[in-house]
């Protein structure tokens, strides 16, 4: 058989490995493995390579992908998605092994629905793909995060500053919550409640009260906050500058606690560099159930873990959801904000 994978989205760190998985299952198996360039672009482009052993040896140790990535969306008209069928059945490929978040994967979904045998596998970063208890690239992020956090410790306390960490997380804090609780964090936010600014402001004048005179905060990219308005800053020509939500949380603490508050906003270092044994590992394990899948010729399937197992489930399932932070566990955790 002929198997051909894409790797959609932001790039992750252990999506080198997933394609070793795939490269040597399907040695075992006798099956050749191609790669699309640059995700569903290549698909649209029907740019592809022949992966051979070196190439996943060498990139194995390596963050993102070797045979690249984009944010190519082929499911957004009918015009787009025939131009994907019709290359994908001209190359003779028998599969396309899909790996990705919730827009590839649900992409990915629709087009099997079209016509395009297609096996999906977890990636993303934020870790809000629905259906599964993985997806390569959370694990190493939480880390970096957690290291950042680490770090920002020693220059806060130095300097009895408040330290805004803003990481990751457009529409699920999971990587602000792991992440921070992992770093010891003193307080976080997350998209799926909006921010109590009054518990805020009085939970870090406490903390200075009680003569702990720093505070690291961590805010998820996508938190919103109702009074931001008040907080604008306008250009020359009187537009809004657009800015992190990070900067607008230390406006805001400093304005309301007059102490000096400065952001730091961890942007794509935290989905960057050479993945964790975690998010190494298991890309192995679930490339090798795909590959057993598309020997037993069943497609449509998003391959997961699940509760500890490694199973299959439909891309469906996956399609169009936000898997979010239940407001009950930020609840709980809440008890660790000190």
């Amino acid at each position: 058989m002929k198997v051909a994978v894409l790797t959609g989205g932001g790039d992750a760190p252990g999506l080198n490995a997933y394609i070793k998985g795939l490269y040597f299952s399907c040695k075992k198996e006798g099956f050749q493995l191609y790669g699309y360039l640059d995700g569903w672009k290549g698909v649209l482009e029907n740019k592809y390579i022949l992966i051979e052993e070196n190439d996943v040896v060498n990139n194995f140790h390596q963050g993102g992908t070797f045979i690249g990535s984009s944010r190519t969306n082929p499911a957004k008209d009918k015009q787009t998605m025939d131009k994907a069928i019709e290359n994908f059945k001209s190359t003779g490929f028998d599969v396309l092994v899909a790996i990705g978040g919730e827009d590839t994967i649900g992409a990915s979904s629709k087009m099997h629905k079209a016509g395009i045998p297609v096996i999906g596998l977890p990636k993303t970063i934020d870790y809000d793909l629905e259906g599964t208890d993985f997806t390569v690239g959370f694990n190493t992020a939480i880390n970096i995060v957690m290291e950042s956090v680490e770090r920002l410790i020693t220059t806060a306390k130095s300097h009895k500053r408040v330290l805004v960490l803003e990481v990751m997380g457009r529409h699920a804090g999971w990587i602000a919550l792991y992440g921070g609780l992992a770093g010891g964090a003193n307080y976080i936010l997350i998209p799926e409640e909006e921010p109590d600014i009054d518990e805020l402001i009085e939970f870090i004048k406490n903390r200075y009260e009680k003569g702990q005179k720093y505070a690291i905060i961590v805010v998820a990219e996508g938190v919103k906050i109702s009074e931001s308005q008040k907080y604008e800053v306008v250009d020359e020509y009187g537009h809004v500058k657009l800015g992190g939500v990070g900067e607008l949380v230390a406006k805001i603490i400093e304005d309301k606690t007059k102490i000096t508050t400065r952001a730091v906003n961890l942007g794509h270092i935290q989905r960057g560099g050479p993945a964790t044994s975690y998010d190494r590992i298991y890309p192995l394990m679930i490339a090798n159930k795909a590959i057993n899948l598309i020997k037993q010729k069943e497609f449509g399937k998003l391959v997961v873990l699940k509760e500890g197992k490694i199973e299959a489930i439909d891309l469906s399932i996956a399609e169009g959801k936000i898997k979010k932070v239940p407001i009950e566990l930020y609840k709980q955790m809440k008890v660790y904000f000190h």
